[in-house]
């Protein structure tokens, strides 16, 4: 039987599953995601950083989608795993807050860099020779801001207003975190016109950069139609292919959660498809880059290369000191 909270502020977690058979288990898989996660999105930044091949406006933006990743999955996981091994699955008022301002800030940032990565495909596919002006320094970094902003401005918004309703019933958040559905059904008032103004918030967050990514591969699909180069045509598509099944997974998973009816939501339905974005996304977004990306594969290949070399320097250095 859980125990009560401690503070009649605080909520408790009842977490992915209720009642879990082997948390150990469910503790062990989410921790090794958790780890595959931060590593591989920490190595996607250093090898962006690291090979000068990278420094193109692509990579850059792509090394700002692994700080995102990193910086959303730590959101979540960390207090996710600690309520698996913890009977007092507790979070206080302010931290169920922070967790859905920085989780609204996150996945609003990634809506709308995800777009405008769109638009940087565009200009490369499109207009090549005006690539180099086009998406200079200045221009990506302005992006990456206008991204953070956007997505922070989503926070600011709903936060206070989430937080604001009284919560007079039952403190358990049927959630691994404080995802803002999940806590307005702990409210002992009516919250059916903010939850209808939020979904139309949410709507308009996701209607502009689905209709960036849209414009933008429109024009990209009629410029390769026309291309006469089979070569072009490969090349093209190799460059878009790693955004565009990225963006289907991440857009996929926020349709269901922002634009789907309430009928057609249940508690363990959200929890899953929650459990995809925030814990699966930041995992999988690293790998895809780097599994269809030649120019990542091979700074990772030289990468290896040069800590292979070193390691035999320093064997066969300590070989002839013997």
């Amino acid at each position: 039987m859980e125990a009560a909270p401690q503070n009649s502020t605080d909520f408790t977690l009842l977490g992915h599953v209720t009642r879990p058979v082997s948390p150990g288990l469910v503790f062990a898989m989410v921790f090794l995601i958790f780890l595959m996660a931060i590593m591989a999105n920490a190595l996607m930044i250093l090898l962006i950083r690291l090979d000068t091949c990278l420094h193109m406006p692509m990579y850059f933006l792509l090394s700002q989608l692994s700080i995102m990743d990193t910086v959303y999955i730590c959101i979540t996981v960390p207090k996710m795993l600690r309520d698996l091994l913890s009977k007092e699955k507790l979070i206080s008022f302010l931290g169920c807050a922070l967790q859905i301002f920085l989780y609204l800030t996150l996945i609003g940032g990634e809506f709308l860099l995800l777009g405008l990565m769109a638009y940087d495909r565009y200009v490369a596919v499109c207009n090549p020779l005006r690539y180099p002006l086009l998406m200079t320094h200045r221009i990506c970094l302005l992006m990456v801001v206008a991204s953070w902003i956007g997505g922070s401005l989503d926070g600011f918004l709903l936060t206070p207003f989430t937080m604001s309703f009284p919560y007079c019933g039952s403190r358990e958040i049927n959630h691994f975190f404080c995802e803002i559905p999940a806590v307005l059904k702990l409210s002992c008032v009516d919250t059916s016109l903010y939850e209808t103004l939020m979904y139309a918030c949410c709507v308009l967050m996701l209607l502009i950069p689905v209709s960036v990514i849209s414009v933008s591969y429109t024009r990209i699909l009629l410029t390769v139609h026309w291309m006469s180069s089979a070569e072009g045509r490969h090349k093209a598509f190799a460059t878009c292919s790693s955004h565009i099944v990225v963006v289907s997974i991440f857009y996929g998973a926020a349709f269901y959660t922002n634009v789907l009816p309430h009928s057609y939501h249940t508690p363990q339905k959200d929890k899953v498809v929650s459990a995809f974005y925030t814990i699966l996304t930041p995992m999988l977004n690293p790998l895809i880059y780097s599994l269809r990306n030649k120019e990542v594969a091979a700074a990772l290949r030289k990468v290896l290369g040069r800590f292979t070399s070193s390691q035999r320097i320093r064997a066969g250095d300590a070989s002839s000191k013997h």
